[in-house]
């Protein structure tokens, strides 16, 4: 890979004129909070689906789980696509695709067009705009702030969450989900002429450094080895870690508990149990804005304390808090303990199994080791959506997949003890952007 460099002052590190960098990252905030806000809708379908067309919660489920598990495969490639072709294009063309995609479920009348809508076209647009998105802009725009501006982008995922799902129910219950599917293809849509007029792929096309930075260095003139190839090289070399295992079944696990049952299935368990769905979807919403809170306490205290131990508590009582989900529908005040004790524990597991991948792996190869990871817990997460959703169909209720699901964290506790045992720990570095986030470690 061949650069050149070209000195000068870092526009905005040290002045006062913005630095470009924070238009880009503003704009990727954005396009992460509405690809959120679309991930998100997939948990007020269900229902209204059910009702509309006489599809079992199974079948809807079926679909939803192949959306996320192909968004989860789609986030090592997504990279490389960024790569060949830029990071403008090909957001904006994933933009595009998404929003096709949701405006075209308005007009399904077969659950094969649902398994092809929202489970194959919008599980891979989205899987575009994922985590590698986040790391791409960061890395090529900011030197300092790095571990900021990832905290950002990382919170968009909350704050999707928080904006959208509360007035997306509203809307939903007042108008009908074919409105909620326009509006959400509207916003999609909207974002594709900003991407294109406002993202730029690197600083030295405008002529500046890299927030930071005191020099502009030029794009690479050489891609170097074949994207794809590399990242099934990375692959390979995970494949014979223990590490990797231990860290891919626990972050499995993550999934399933996370996005596959509580994501999905939590608004549809709430209205089982005679609560409207705005209030539902209020509830999630809140555990959106606790998930901020805990994810950044828990990346604040993956730089301080043994991430073995962080991973086998967040677990563990991710696992209680699951087991007692099921008890917890009789009262408001339970279901505002358990909303409050989940949403801190939701995602705090990503930065001690960053901080762990980099452990393990070193620097250079831990981002796309790290995407392999993210496979995993989107498997995890696309298997629990159709294994609740079978069982909600089956037996008429969630015990059996909330009681599961606690007891497989429980399993991820132990195994998180098991990582990196009998290996020399590394000595701390300066932080680095893994696989998306901000990690310190080499």
């Amino acid at each position: 890979m061949t650069t050149t460099t070209t000195t000068t002052s870092s526009s905005g590190a040290g002045g006062t004129r913005l630095h470009y960098g924070w238009i880009v990252a503003a704009v990727t905030f954005v396009v992460l909070l509405t690809a959120a806000g679309v991930r998100s809708l997939s948990g007020l379908l269900l229902v209204p689906l059910e009702e509309a067309f006489g599809w079992s919660r199974a079948s809807v489920s079926f679909a939803v789980a192949i959306s996320i598990a192909c968004y989860g495969m789609m986030g090592p490639f997504s990279a490389a696509l960024m790569d060949r072709f830029g990071i403008r294009p090909t957001v904006a063309a994933a933009l595009a695709v998404v929003a096709a995609g949701v405006a075209s479920t308005s007009l399904m009348t077969q659950m094969w067009q649902m398994v092809l809508l929202w489970g194959f076209v919008i599980g891979l647009g989205t899987g575009v705009t994922a985590m590698v998105l986040s790391a791409t802009v960061v890395n090529r725009w900011f030197v300092e702030r790095r571990g900021l501006v990832m905290g950002l982008l990382t919170a968009s995922t909350a704050t999707g969450q928080l904006v959208f799902l509360p007035a997306l129910a509203a809307i939903t219950e007042a108008y009908g989900w074919r409105m909620t599917v326009w509006i959400v293809a509207a916003a999609s849509a909207a974002l594709v002429p900003v991407v294109l007029l406002l993202v730029r792929e690197r600083p030295a096309d405008l002529g500046l450094p890299a927030y930071g930075a005191s020099t502009v260095e030029a794009a690479p003139r050489s891609r170097g080895p074949n994207p794809i190839a590399a990242t099934f090289a990375a692959l390979g070399v995970g494949a014979k870690s223990r590490d990797f295992w231990l860290l891919f079944g626990t972050f499995f696990i993550c999934g399933a508990s996370t996005n596959g049952l509580v994501g999905t299935h939590f608004i549809p368990a709430c209205i089982d149990h005679g609560m409207p769905e705005v209030q539902a979807a209020g509830m999630l919403a809140m555990m959106g804005v606790c998930d901020f809170i805990g994810t950044t306490l828990s990346g604040w205290l993956s730089d301080r304390w043994n991430n073995r131990f962080l991973l086998f508590w967040y677990y563990a009582l991710r696992g209680l808090s699951l087991l007692y989900l099921p008890f917890a529908f009789s009262s408001v005040y339970g279901m505002m303990l358990f909303g409050v004790f989940f949403g801190l524990d939701w995602i705090a597991t990503v930065p001690p199994t960053v901080r762990l991948t980099a452990d393990a792996f070193g620097k250079e190869k831990a981002a796309m080791i790290f995407g392999w990871l993210a496979v995993g817990h989107q498997i995890g997460a696309g298997v629990e959506t159709l294994f609740a959703g079978v069982m909600r169909t089956a037996l008429g209720g969630y015990m059996e997949a909330f009681m599961l699901s606690g007891a497989l964290c429980m399993i991820a506790a132990l195994l998180a003890l098991r990582v990196g045992r009998g290996r020399r720990p590394t000595a701390p570095s300066r932080p680095a952007v893994v696989g998306g986030l901000a990690a310190t470690g080499g």
